[in-house]
């Protein structure tokens, strides 16, 4: 494939084949493979401290790399080719982690991904996996856990450290004679994402259930990037209002006082939904302008509907040994209620890092293993 390229004054254009690609002399004198320590793998170049805007004075190809001389330097650079057609070609490096969401709908249950314990715990191919459908899915089902935090710790650092929140490292879900949350009550749960009162939310929620032997208390799991993009669909001014401006939401009782504003659809710079925020019994009074409320309530409340349809909702009951894992930013959950005297319902929960996740898999990706070959799942 013939290869082109013509200089100009702030950077250079490569033609593959009849495609153009315009690179800045910045971004190039960056993506020097020079400028990175092959040690730490830090990069070890100041573009600041260049005297002078870089222009190069010519480029070229050699090998699987193009040069490039500088005006100012007495240095020649190499940028990877593979570097500069991931660009071309998607506009950012290659990341293994960059796998599409699989929107999901209530029929989805039985497609739900359900690893052993142990094949996370002991199998870089079981830990792919499981990896993979957190990624793709936001939702997984851990089977075959012990009782016991040290189960659930072990579970989680597959992955990385447990991430504290305002009750700490783990939260019990089960009633309490002097409940701090809705969650420790046996009434219904709403619908809702955890935490929106936190600066951060966390990113991934583990529910490992203890024991469940109550009449009720089905566990109630949508996809939120699906009902999100349904609201695209249907009304695209109230997407619109709801990816654009913040409102406010707390949790306080009386050792706590969390405040914070979160936009209820979150999307990415190209505007692909990559999460909600929904949680009506931590909502704060709304503090947008009034006017401006005249079209935001009823987009929040069309939202709110949406989730509300059975077309989307996942229920199941919660089964002891399994612990439910999801993804915090897109998983919206909650719970129907139950009889608290027919039994017992103990859920122990705890986050980490939606991060973590995505490092765990790349690295995992890297050594071959991507989760991408996995059993027949079961289709509804």
């Amino acid at each position: 494939m013939n290869t082109h390229i013509s200089l100009s004054d702030r950077g250079l254009t490569i033609t593959f084949g009849t495609q153009p690609q315009y690179f800045n002399y910045y971004w190039l004198r960056d993506a020097c493979v020079s400028c990175i320590d092959p040690q730490t793998r830090e990069r070890i170049f100041d573009s600041s401290a260049l005297p002078n805007p870089p222009r190069a004075t010519d480029a070229w190809i050699e090998g699987d790399h193009l040069r490039l001389s500088w005006q100012d330097e007495a240095v020649v650079s190499s940028v990877p080719m593979l570097l500069l057609r991931d660009v071309a070609d998607q506009g950012r490096l290659y990341d293994p982690a960059d796998l599409p969401q699989k929107l999901w709908s209530n029929e989805f249950e039985p497609s739900i991904a359900r690893v052993p314990q142990s094949d996370v715990l002991h199998s870089d191919d079981g830990r792919a996996r499981f990896c993979r459908a957190l990624i793709e899915d936001g939702i997984a089902i851990v089977t075959g856990m012990e009782p016991s935090k040290e189960s659930l710790t072990a579970l989680v650092e597959t992955l990385g450290s447990i991430t504290p929140s305002a009750e700490g490292y783990f939260f019990e879900v089960r009633v309490e004679i002097a409940p701090t949350n809705l969650a420790f009550t046996a009434g219904p749960l709403e619908m809702h994402t955890d935490l929106p009162g936190e600066e951060a939310a966390p990113g991934l929620q583990f529910l490992h259930c203890l024991e469940n032997t109550v009449e009720g208390g089905l566990s109630l799991f949508l996809d939120g990037a699906a009902v999100a993009e349904a609201l695209r669909a249907e009304d695209p001014e109230a997407f619109r209002l709801l990816a654009t401006y913040e409102i406010p939401f707390f949790y306080r009782h009386d050792r706590l006082d969390y405040r914070a504003h979160q936009r209820v659809i979150e999307t990415d710079q190209q505007g692909n939904v990559t999460g909600v925020t929904i949680s009506q019994h931590l909502q704060d009074t709304l503090d947008l302008p009034q006017d401006l409320l005249d079209e935001y309530y009823p987009a929040f409340i069309k939202f709110i509907r949406l989730m509300q349809e059975d077309r989307f909702v996942v229920r199941f009951r919660s089964q002891a040994g399994n612990c439910v894992v999801f993804d915090n930013h897109r998983i919206v959950h909650g719970r129907e209620g139950y009889v608290a005297d027919s039994g017992k319902r103990h859920l122990r929960g705890c986050y980490c890092d939606r991060g973590a996740l995505r490092s765990t898999y790349r690295v995992l990706a890297k050594q071959g293993f991507d989760g991408a070959v996995a059993p027949v799942r079961e289709t509804a």
